[in-house]
């Protein structure tokens, strides 16, 4: 229901646009003596027959609304997890400008949690950060991919989204975010091109750090939903490839801090594998195959994580 919101809201006629070699469809409508435009997606055969399908009447976009805030109220009594306040109204924020429809993806934790929905699983508690006493799950920081196609964000996102910049302390120039009010950040990141360490992001008024093994978490996203109120669509990695991911970064994190993220890592990753490979095991397996093939770097990665998790070890034996 959440995908067809974004068809059935046409206001006017269909514009399309060239972008860095993608295609993208926006609805290109008039207020008063201007036109304006409002991006609806990149051009595919899905969005395509939504569109064709959609009648956008008042009435069918209500009784949806009506409808999705019931559905959200049941997943909610029947014990799926919500973002906390905080995290959710940023979450909404970020989806009403634009960010998740044109390419940005929601990783780390915040990611992991909405596969509850995506896999149909509860999730473990010792994956976690602490929930709050609504069964909210707390969260301090966002973590949000984006690709070299997103670098130059189109759109006046400063004026949609209100934030405050705060420039972490760090020899690389990379800048989080805290939506003004709240205690929640954001923190963005690339995949790596060559020896760069940290890309600008104009749009975002900062940079991102560039990361190797990122082009591998965010190829082919899907579509997931926060609960939030009626529910937020984002765009998150594909659970396999998140769980391959986590194993490579696990082994890299060491004492203090990082030795507690590395555990958390480990065991997001042995969850979803002992998940998909029951339920969704070519698709485990393919991600798994791509990873070790890449390169050298990240099978030393994998094995090193695998070295302490023995059940992980035999489900991804298995595959073969």
């Amino acid at each position: 229901m959440h995908l067809d919101v974004v068809s059935s809201e046409v206001r006017g006629s269909l514009e399309v646009r060239q972008r860095s070699g993608r295609t993208y469809l926006y609805d290109r409508f008039r207020v008063g003596t201007k036109m304006k435009s409002r991006y609806l997606g990149e051009d595919t055969p899905e969005l395509r027959r939504r569109l064709a399908r959609q009648t956008g009447s008042k009435v069918d976009a209500q009784d949806r609304k009506v409808r999705m805030s019931r559905l959200a109220r049941i997943l909610k009594a029947e014990g799926m997890i919500a973002p906390d306040r905080a995290t959710g109204k940023l979450l909404l924020a970020l989806a009403r400008a634009g960010l998740f429809q044109q390419g940005g993806m929601l990783i780390g934790t915040d990611a992991f949690v909405v596969y509850q929905g995506e896999l149909g699983v509860k999730i473990v508690p010792n994956t976690l950060p602490s929930n709050d006493e609504n069964g909210s799950l707390n969260v301090k920081r966002l973590s949000i991919a984006v690709d070299d196609q997103m670098r130059d964000f189109p759109g006046n996102f400063q004026r949609m989204v209100s934030f405050e910049a705060a420039p972490e302390a760090s020899e690389r120039p990379i800048w989080k975010w805290r939506q003004s009010g709240s205690a929640v950040g954001i923190e963005f990141l690339t995949p790596r091109l060559g020896k760069q360490c940290a890309f600008p992001l104009p749009t975002f008024l900062g940079s991102a750090p560039a990361l190797d093994e990122l082009h591998f978490l965010i190829e082919n996203p899907i579509p997931a939903l926060a609960l939030y109120r009626s529910g937020v669509l984002v765009k998150i990695p594909r659970p396999e490839r998140f769980a391959i991911y986590k194993l490579m970064v696990a082994s890299r994190r060491h004492d203090g801090k990082g030795a507690a993220q590395a555990s958390k890592d480990r065991a997001q990753a042995g969850f979803l594998i002992r998940v998909l490979a029951e339920d969704r095991p070519d698709d485990l397996a393919e991600a798994y195959e791509q990873a070790l093939s890449q390169r050298e770097e990240w099978r030393k990665s994998i094995a090193s994580s695998l070295e302490g998790m023995p059940e992980t070890k035999h489900y991804l034996g298995g595959l073969a």
